[in-house]
């Protein structure tokens, strides 16, 4: 039960917003658009931003998924964990990989089911979870792995995202 009411399922108003979240889950509204639209300019820079974050990055779907998982996963937001599960498998990722994404940490080692660059943006992604700062070793693989600045920025700019999303999941108690 999350500690605030979620606004009520048939919301119309703002019909803009609305439609746009609606549009992206069959008509739809999940819980934490719901949560949002207490505040219409909160909901609004979040469709903006997360908006962004799913189009036009050389970040892979499946990167970006990997890390909304991992994200989830490190801060106990089983919400966003779920909530990104089938984006991953659908951008490419397995069901072994997803199942061994509950537990970053090992993942983050795991050359059996994760390459290079994932086990890089695992450790990014961990450091930056946990830490905030990234260590010298974790940045330098990550960025050899990524091969560009514009991926590196978009990277951390994801994490971060995602940091976001789980501490008002977590904060608000969406389940």
């Amino acid at each position: 039960m999350a500690r605030l009411s979620l606004v009520p399922d048939d919301i119309a108003q703002p019909a803009d917003l609305v439609a746009t979240f609606r549009a992206r889950h069959d008509g739809a509204l999940l819980d934490v658009e719901r949560m949002m639209l207490h505040s219409p300019a909160l909901a609004s820079a979040w469709n903006g931003f997360f908006g962004g974050i799913k189009s036009g990055m050389l970040l892979s779907p499946r990167h970006r998924e990997l890390i909304a998982c991992a994200v989830g996963a490190l801060n106990a937001a089983h919400y966003q964990f779920e909530q990104h599960a089938a984006p991953f498998l659908a951008g490419g990722g397995t069901q072994a990989e997803l199942d061994a994404l509950r537990v970053p940490a090992a993942a983050a080692n795991n050359d059996t089911l994760f390459d290079h660059l994932d086990r890089a943006v695992l450790r990014v992604t961990i450091e930056i979870t946990r830490d905030v700062r990234v260590s010298d070793a974790a940045f330098s693989a990550a960025r050899e792995a990524t091969g560009s600045d514009q991926a590196m920025v978009e990277l951390v700019g994801v994490v971060a995202g995602y940091n976001l999303v789980s501490r008002f999941l977590v904060a608000l108690e969406i389940a």
